[in-house]
């Protein structure tokens, strides 16, 4: 069976637990995916299926999508399109097809996740806020507040090395976040409750994938 999928963040909450105690969780709505394309090792070298979430319209696609997703009526049938597509490594005994629906009760509560988003973009940041520098005195009359302070050295190299900490953008990146328990699974709402924080807004795309070190 594909060991992941894909969803959107709802919303942060807490449950109780059955001694009184409260643990914060974020809700998630994972899936239904249908299985767009299946990918075998004689065709493309590799055992995988794409999965498609969230339904779009057809005129948001372009030609060659529509085609994609409009098969050749015999042994591709068609698929209402989609608005995200990803491929998930599967087993060549897996007999996964085009057209099959994938629901969150492969995930299953106590087994833990790695949930993948998009982290919140913050725009162009300082050196305090973007790695945490202290800055100078806050007194007046200092003139140095926020300020990196020196980048560079004297006549030898002459120039600013690389990866030197500086201002820039912060966040909109992709981040992975492994390990968070499955606290709760309904699958008639296709929600999943897991344990701690997610990256990304609420309504931002995730990818959740059965845990990879977690398992070992």
């Amino acid at each position: 069976m594909v060991k992941g999928l894909l969803g959107r963040k709802i919303g942060m909450t807490r449950v109780f637990t059955e001694d009184g105690n409260w643990i914060p969780v974020t809700v998630l709505e994972v899936g239904p995916c249908t299985v767009v394309q299946r990918k075998t090792a004689e065709n493309d070298g590799y055992d995988a299926v794409q999965v498609g979430f969230g339904d779009v319209k057809e005129t948001r696609c372009n030609k060659p999508m529509r085609g994609h997703f409009a098969g050749n009526g015999k042994d591709k049938p068609a698929i209402p399109p989609k608005r995200t597509l990803r491929e998930f490594r599967v087993e060549p005994s897996d007999d996964l097809k085009r057209g099959d629906q994938i629901r969150v009760d492969i995930f299953k509560a106590g087994e833990l996740v790695d949930v993948a988003g998009i982290s919140k973009g913050k725009g162009f940041q300082g050196v305090q806020k973007r790695h945490g520098f202290s800055g100078g005195p806050a007194a007046h009359g200092s003139m140095f507040h926020r300020a990196p302070g020196s980048i560079g050295t004297s006549a030898t190299p002459s120039r600013t090395l690389k990866g030197r900490k500086l201002p820039g953008h912060m966040g909109s990146v992709r981040i992975t976040v492994r390990n968070l328990a499955v606290v709760r699974v309904d699958a008639d709402k296709n929600l999943m409750l897991v344990r701690g924080g997610v990256p990304g807004a609420n309504g931002g795309l995730v990818e959740v994938k059965k845990s990879l070190k977690g398992a070992k």
